[in-house]
């Protein structure tokens, strides 16, 4: 175990499972305090016994990151238990329903907005008075592939991943003075629920590496960014896709897809 983020105050928001809790753990297992978020208790408590029984440090919060007064409840909890805090994980979010534009009203709308985009908002901004306090602290956004190409009946989830990648951005430019650094992820395809073999298989056709990501790929690069090893990156999102957005087409409709490509037998004989 590494204790490259000892005693560090980590605040993951949404960490009841799939991409925040393995966030969550990971920063636990390098020495940060976790304050767990999500909106059902029975998995914050899940989480928080995982870590604490496996000697970490962590309190759970069950708040909905859309409501101003359970935001306040998630900082002043971190505040009593930690005393402090020096990073932000804005990872709550949801996606469901998922309804075509024309089946879509209101009251769908305004759930996904608030939840998505005015929920990293709420948390930044009780985040950054505490870390402006002390001129230091990291705050890491999520975004989406949605947020720079689209998904078809995601209307407001690609709406509200577009608004926290310029989000991202002008809060670093506001938030730089003051010492704290503010950075995006982009997860790709990341098989949080347990897709079969076949479906995985299916997945990794249009994946450059051949294979969806699992929770723990975006954990890595969240400790990262959240270390001094990034104190010179901010406003910046990072691509966590497998290479998925770097193609021009997906492999399967592809002018030359991996398929035709050379056998590794025939590669390795050529040496």
């Amino acid at each position: 175990m590494s204790r490259n983020h000892k005693d560090q105050v980590v605040v993951v928001t949404g960490a009841g499972k799939g991409i925040g809790r393995a966030i969550a753990e990971r920063f636990s297992s390098e020495g940060a305090k976790v304050v767990v978020n999500d909106i059902d208790e029975d998995r914050v408590n899940e989480v928080v016994a995982g870590i604490n029984n496996n000697g970490g440090e962590s309190i759970g919060v069950v708040a909905d990151v859309a409501d101003s007064s359970h935001v306040k409840r998630i900082f002043d909890s971190a505040l009593e238990s930690f005393g402090t805090v020096d990073v932000l994980v804005n990872n709550a979010g949801i996606v469901s329903p998922m309804l075509h534009f024309f089946e879509a009203d209101e009251a769908w709308w305004r759930r996904i907005i608030d939840v998505n985009l005015t929920g990293h908002f709420l948390c930044s901004q009780q985040a950054a008075r505490i870390m402006a306090s002390k001129k230091q602290g990291v705050i890491i956004n999520m975004s989406s592939g949605g947020a720079t190409r689209a998904h078809r009946s995601f209307t407001a989830y690609d709406a509200s991943k577009g608004g926290i990648e310029a989000l991202t951005r002008a809060m670093a430019l506001d938030l730089g003075p003051y010492g704290i650094r503010v950075c995006a992820l982009m997860p790709g395809s990341i098989d949080t629920e347990g897709m079969d073999e076949e479906a995985r298989n299916l997945r990794g056709e249009n994946i450059p590496l051949g294979r969806p990501g699992d929770p723990d790929d975006m954990a890595g690069p969240a400790l990262f960014l959240a270390s001094e090893d990034a104190k010179y990156i901010t406003g910046d999102v990072i691509k966590v896709d497998g290479g998925m957005l770097s193609q021009q087409r997906s492999a399967t409709v592809d002018i030359v897809p991996p398929s035709t490509f050379p056998p590794l037998e025939d590669i390795l004989e050529g040496d």
